[in-house]
């Protein structure tokens, strides 16, 4: 993954006094599904908790005519902050990226707030200039140069940074449908710029015919954004809630952001379901098959005996694979077995916590597994493994060694 995307700091430990910057790793998830905007993502973040009187001093060091008003509003009956930027007199031409450099290097923001914009900003004049045919250092940004678009991402940016948000992920984006006015007339829904920034990222269309994500937006995430994943496994300590500038019917035209610490993080436990039907193997290359997809990390694997087409006799092969492993366990099947095609999917699932305890029988060690439900134990399972061991070497009946060490670990005496 490209070092771009993401926010690091070296030694994330502890609140920086000075500046009022968290240091410790957190992660935040945006909630695209309403769509993404430069103000959507300043009221998401600062619904965080970051003092307005903070952001508005930060916004200061930009040295623009520009006023800052922060304001809870409603949108679909919930409840959100709303960021507006009003600008004071006629406000700014359109802008080249050098003078945009020139007015990030002048401002009173910390330098990796003042590099992570540039990023931004790099974005928006590399889709610009391809979409209308210019050169990147000839090309004009008109709304997304205005001074309004500069508060919205260097503002993000310095929120970012105050937050000590350490890594960025989005859901899929909802980028609306129809058309929308710019300065280049009407255009369709993506337009073409945001549409050029998009590529790679996963999108779609719902519920509502306008625009949902903006050149501004879309800049942003892209480059701050480590991956764009459905909501995955996570523990957050709060969230936030921005406000874009409609009101909308068909849903909230909200950004929402859930933030937390880093490790509590896990897109790596979605978990999917591979399948394949199987009608020309050898049951033993089957067999074998089973411990290999073990061995390269599959959470489960098993085997079906059915029928398919013409009442052949087949097997289907499923597999439990997380999302880290998917790739390796597909490569596995074409590999090892003569399936020619699969299939996968995502599934949702629930697990104990798992632990591992020791317990002694005839002066034997014997590992049980356990299950916990809310602390509690609901199952347990002496290793299989050592109660043979122990039963064969003290020439005992092996239920009954089973049996002994279930016990023992309810009673220690009993073992």
């Amino acid at each position: 993954m490209p070092s771009h995307l993401c926010y690091r700091y070296k030694s994330p430990t502890a609140p920086d006094g000075r500046s009022g910057r968290i240091n410790t790793m957190k992660f935040a998830y945006f909630d695209a599904s309403s769509g993404l905007s430069g103000d959507m993502c300043l009221g998401a973040l600062l619904d965080l908790g970051v003092s307005p009187a903070a952001f508005r001093t930060a916004v200061n060091g930009l040295g623009l005519p520009v006023r800052v008003k922060v304001r809870e509003v409603e949108r679909s009956h919930l409840r959100a902050l709303k960021v507006d930027v009003e600008i004071q007199g006629r406000g700014s031409q359109a802008r080249r990226f050098k003078d945009i450099v020139a007015l990030i290097k002048k401002a009173a923001l910390p330098s990796p707030v003042k590099e992570r914009g540039l990023e931004v900003f790099k974005t928006l004049f590399e889709a610009e200039a391809k979409v209308h045919g210019e050169t990147f250092d000839g090309v004009h940004l008109h709304e997304a140069g205005a001074d309004d678009a500069l508060v919205d991402i260097l503002g993000t940016c310095w929120l970012a940074d105050r937050l000590g948000i350490g890594e960025f992920y989005c859901s899929p984006l909802n980028v609306g449908s129809g058309s929308v006015r710019t300065s280049h007339g009407i255009l369709p829904v993506p337009p073409p710029a945001v549409a050029e920034i998009l590529k790679g990222v996963p999108v779609y269309s719902a519920h509502a015919a306008c625009e949902l994500v903006t050149p501004t937006g879309a800049a942003l995430v892209k480059t701050l954004v480590s991956e764009f994943i459905r909501f995955p496994e996570l523990t957050y300590d709060q969230t936030g809630s921005g406000a874009g500038g409609r009101d909308l019917e068909s849903l909230p035209n909200v950004l929402r952001v859930f933030y937390g610490d880093r490790r509590e993080f896990s897109p790596e436990k979605r978990v999917y379901v591979l399948e394949a039907t199987i009608d020309d193997a050898n049951p033993q290359i089957l067999a074998s098959f089973m411990d290999q997809a073990l061995e390269k990390g599959a959470l489960d694997v098993y085997l079906a005996p059915i029928f398919m087409k013409k009442n052949r006799l087949a097997t289907k092969l499923t597999l439990l694979v997380e999302a880290s492993g998917l790739e390796r366990l597909i490569a596995a099947v074409f590999t090892e077995t003569p399936t020619i095609g699969l299939r996968y999917y995502p599934v949702e699932r629930r697990a104990l916590e798992r632990r591992t305890e020791t317990v002694r029988v005839e002066g034997r060690r014997v590992r049980v597994k356990t299950a916990l439900l809310e602390g509690r134990v609901v199952n347990a399972q002496p290793e299989f493994e050592d109660c043979l061991v122990l039963a064969k070497a003290r020439k005992l009946p092996l239920k009954d060694v089973i049996r002994r060490a279930a016990a023992a670990l309810e009673d220690p005496d009993k073992g």
